[in-house]
């Protein structure tokens, strides 16, 4: 959203000025003219952010609980027969994040400015996705909006809650890798040369595994803010690689092959598609187009060539299942499944089901994981200290022994 500056007068004749914000410059005339404004000067205006105004802007966005629990709000005042425009004036008002009610507002002068609420919706892709975009134009052209935002609410409902258990269940393990290697380097570097410093002037033969560690420490010691700009360079043009075409289809790979986590990330994924492609052929979007939607959304690059491929297939007489059986990254049970589903002309229906299954299946593997991985890293943590402490002190107590 820009900020724009007026001048104007009133009906009345009275001067009006100020600042407004909006999508466009069209916008802002638009939305003044509708307050009954005769327009003098209507320019934007240049933003001075400060440092901390810059990053604000930089890393804010809506969150999807928040874009959640509009879309439920939305759902319900169109279910009580509320007008669109008044019920985005209400939900305006009653949104807390700026950012968001910052959005709203300029779908609001769009609407008003006689767009459809599709394409409102289309040019604020930060917080309306292509699959929500699609999903409300299908409701506009098959005249069932109101249904159509009340199986959006119940996706995004489903597929915050999965992200959010996710996420939850990852964030122990990266918390306490993080304490782990923090505590590691901590002992490197405060905890070890001391102890060092008394065996090597003890003059005895040291072992191996002690030798590594002290020089782990000196290594981290004199060298630790070249090791510190190694780490960075090296994240940083892995994370440039994971942005090219070839680095995306690579980590997409490594994440679907992970111990453990592989599995649940390949069920999550499938869990995706399945759920989308339902809700957006329950909408009343074609399946060609329902297949390029959810290529978009799926966030995995192998599952996104898969579906492309499923497009071009069934653009050529193909059918969904076909395809899909073609790939060892797809179970027999998804490609046998959409196949009964096509078969039977009742694919919608057959993809709910396979959605709940996969859901379910995420949420046992996630407190499986969660349950089982706690005393594995706390086991993991100790055993890495334990080893430093123990590759110092045994030389220490054999050389106390000798006395």
């Amino acid at each position: 959203m820009a900020q724009f500056y007026y001048k104007a007068r009133t009906a009345e004749g009275k001067p009006a000025e100020g600042t407004m914000e909006a999508p466009s410059l069209e916008s802002a005339v638009a939305s003044l003219q509708r307050k009954d404004l005769l327009i003098i000067l209507v320019q934007p205006v240049e933003e001075r952010l400060s440092a901390l105004g810059m990053l604000e802007k930089l890393f804010s966005r809506v969150p999807l609980r928040d874009v959640v629990l509009f879309t439920r709000q939305l759902s319900t005042l169109f279910g009580a027969k509320v007008p669109i425009v008044e019920s985005f004036k209400i939900l305006i008002n009653e949104t807390e994040n700026k950012l968001l009610k910052s959005n709203l507002a300029g779908v609001l002068d769009d609407i008003q400015s006689g767009m459809s609420i599709s394409q409102a919706l289309g040019r604020h892709p930060q917080v309306f996705s292509a699959f929500y975009v699609a999903m409300v134009k299908a409701g506009e052209e098959s005249g069932k909006l109101e249904d159509i935002f009340s199986y959006l609410a119940d996706y995004l409902e489903r597929s915050y809650e999965l992200a959010r258990k996710t996420k939850g269940a990852l964030m122990y393990p990266a918390f306490v890798l993080i304490v782990f290697v923090g505590v590691m380097v901590a002992m490197l570097i405060w905890v070890i040369p001391p102890l060092a410093a008394m065996l090597l002037e003890s003059g005895q033969e040291l072992p191996i595994y002690t030798t590594i560690v002290i020089g782990a420490s000196d290594l981290v010691r004199n060298f630790g803010l070249v090791l510190l700009v190694f780490t960075a360079t090296f994240i940083a043009v892995l994370v440039k690689y994971a942005k090219t075409e070839n680095g995306k289809f690579y980590f997409s790979r490594i994440l679907l092959s992970l111990p453990i986590f592989g599995g649940l990330y390949r069920k999550l994924f499938l869990a995706r598609i399945s759920d989308n492609l339902h809700t957006l052929l329950s909408g009343g979007i074609t399946v060609l187009r329902a297949l390029e939607i959810t290529s978009e959304v799926v966030g995995n690059e192998i599952y996104r060539k898969i579906l492309l491929e499923s497009v071009e297939a069934v653009r050529g007489g193909s059918m969904i299942s076909d395809t899909f059986m073609r790939y060892p990254d797809i179970p027999p049970l998804l490609s046998n499944m959409i196949k009964i589903g096509e078969e039977t002309g009742k694919l919608d229906y057959i993809l709910g089901s396979i959605a709940k299954f996969y859901q379910r299946d995420v949420d046992v593997m996630m407190d499986n994981i969660v349950t089982l991985i706690q005393p594995i890293i706390i086991l993991i943590l100790a055993g890495g200290v334990g080893v430093l402490i123990a590759a110092v002190l045994l030389p220490i107590y054999q050389y106390a022994a000798t006395f």
